[in-house]
Formats: C-alpha cells, sequence, structure tokens
C-alpha cells in the first residue's frame, strides 16, 4: 500500500468517524429532549396532584365545618324538644 493510498485509507476512516459521532451527537440531543420533556410532564403531573391534593384537603375541612355545625343544630333541636 503507498503512502497515498494509506492517506486515503485514513482520511475515509476518519470521515466514517465523524459521520459516525455526528449520528451520535444527534441522538443524545433527541434523548436529552426526550428527557428533558418527560421531566417536564412528571413537574406538571406533580404539581396538579399537589393542587388537587390542597383542594381535597379543603373540601374536607369544609365538610368537617359543615358536619359540626348540623351537629350543633341538631343538639340545639334536641334541647328544644
Amino acid at each position: 500500500m503507498t503512502a497515498e493510498e494509506d492517506i486515503a485509507s485514513v482520511a475515509g476512516q476518519l470521515a466514517d468517524l465523524t459521520s459516525t459521532v455526528a449520528k451520535m451527537e444527534a441522538q443524545l440531543r433527541a434523548m436529552r429532549e426526550r428527557a428533558d420533556s418527560q421531566q417536564r410532564n412528571v413537574d406538571n403531573q406533580q404539581a396538579r396532584a399537589e393542587a388537587q391534593q390542597e383542594r381535597i384537603d379543603l373540601a374536607a375541612r369544609e365538610l368537617a365545618d359543615v358536619s359540626e355545625r348540623l351537629q350543633a343544630a341538631a343538639n340545639a333541636l334536641r334541647e328544644s324538644i
């Protein structure tokens, strides 16, 4: 093999390697974007779940208040009879 053939072979290998690295970079970028998107989705779901839990807690407190008022009204009604 001549020096020119060696150089051509190495140049071809470098071109292949450069192409492979570029493809890997694109794949890694796509994976990173998907991971970022999935993390945003998880964060959004967690925020919605927290908001829903706050609404549930508020409703439970309101229900407990209503229950106490109803019990007080029932007690007052019994006493008046």
